[in-house]
C-alpha cells in the first residue's frame, strides 16, 4: 500500500511560535539503523518510525505540520556480511563478522545518534560482541521478541527464521530467561523449506507464501508436539507472506499466533525515540 504524506497546512505566525514553543519537549530522540542486511528490512524500518512519527505527531498537534524523527542509517553489504558468517564456538571465525557490525554502529555514534537498533535477525546470534565497547544504547530486537511472547503467556515457541537464527543459542538464551521454551524446527526438511521460502519471498515471490508458511507450522507443530501454536517470524522476509498482517506486531492466522519480531523491534525503537520509555533491560551500552 502506497503511503501520502500528510498534507502541509499553512500556519499563521501565532501557530508557528506555538509550535517553536513545545519543540523541546515533543522532539524525538535520533534513531540510528544498521541495515542492508538484507536492503528491504531497511526501508521497512525507516518507513514504519516514519509513519509512527506522523501519527503521533497529529494526534498531539493536529494543526500542526507533521515531524519525522532524526535518523542515521549505515547500510552495510549484505555479500560481505554473509562472507564474514563465523563458525559457533570458535570465537576467531566470527571476528570479521563482529567487527563489520560494531564500525557501522561506532559510525552512527559520530554521527549523533542517541541509540540504534541493527535491522536484522542474524546479526544478533553475536550481539553481545557486536555492541562490547559501544556506549549509546542498542535495542535488541532478541530481548524485545522474548519480552513480548511472554506477554502473551506463550510457554513454547517455534522459531522461523534464517539457518542461524532458528539454532541461535542466543534467541533461545532470551526466551528462557521468561521460563519459554523457543526451538526452530528439528528436522532438516523443514528448516530447509523455511529457507527456500525467505529466499522466494525475498525475490518478491509472494503466491503461496502464506499456505507454505502455514504447512511449515502446521508440521513442526506436530512433530514437536508443540501444545499452544505460537510462531516467532525470527526474519525480516517471513512477515512478507501475511501482506494484510505484516505491519502488525502480533496476529493470529488459522488458530495459530505469530509474532512478527521487526514489528516488535520497531515499537520499542519508536516508544525509545519518542518518549524513552523501554524497558532498560533490553538496551545494552550507556543509560540515561
Amino acid at each position: 500500500m502506497e503511503h501520502s504524506p500528510l498534507p502541509r497546512q499553512r500556519l499563521s505566525s501565532v501557530d508557528a511560535r506555538e509550535i517553536r514553543k513545545m519543540e523541546p519537549s515533543e522532539s524525538m530522540k535520533k534513531i540510528g539503523i544498521v541495515g542492508g542486511v538484507a536492503w528491504p528490512s531497511t526501508v521497512h524500518y525507516y518507513s514504519e518510525l516514519c509513519r509512527r512519527s506522523e501519527r503521533w505527531h497529529v494526534a498531539r498537534n493536529p494543526q500542526g505540520v507533521s515531524s519525522t524523527p532524526e535518523m542515521s542509517i549505515e547500510s552495510l553489504d549484505v555479500n560481505k556480511a554473509v562472507s564474514y558468517l563465523g563458525i559457533d564456538g570458535d570465537e576467531e571465525s566470527w571476528q570479521q563478522f563482529d567487527d563489520y557490525h560494531r564500525a557501522a554502529l561506532q559510525r552512527l555514534e559520530t554521527s549523533g545518534a542517541d541509540f540504534a537498533v541493527i535491522a536484522s535477525n542474524s546479526a544478533h546470534h553475536r550481539f553481545a560482541s557486536i555492541v562490547s565497547g559501544i556506549r549509546m544504547p542498542i535495542i535488541s530486537v532478541f530481548a524485545v521478541v522474548a519480552e513480548e511472547c511472554a506477554r502473551l503467556g506463550a510457554k513454547e515457541v517455534l522459531i522461523l527464521g534464517t539457518p542461524l537464527t532458528m539454532r541461535s543459542a542466543r534467541l533461545r538464551e532470551e526466551f528462557a530467561k521468561y521460563g519459554i521454551e523457543g526451538a526452530g524446527p528439528r528436522d532438516e526438511a523443514t528448516r530447509a523449506e523455511t529457507a527456500r521460502l525467505i529466499s522466494a519471498l525475498q525475490c518478491g515471490h509472494l503466491d503461496g507464501a502464506t499456505e507454505r508458511l502455514g504447512r511449515i507450522a502446521k508440521i513442526s507443530f506436530e512433530r514437536q508436539s508443540i501444545a499452544q501454536p505460537v510462531v516467532c517470524l525470527a526474519c525480516t522476509e517471513l512477515p512478507l507472506a501475511f501482506q494484510k498482517e505484516k505491519m502488525l506486531a502480533t496476529f493470529k492466522y488459522d488458530d495459530v499466533s505469530y509474532i512478527n519480531s521487526s514489528a516488535v523491534h520497531i515499537n520499542a525503537a519508536f516508544e525509545l525515540a519518542s518518549n524513552g520509555c523501554v524497558d532498560r533491560k533490553n538496551w545494552t551500552g550507556q543509560m540515561w
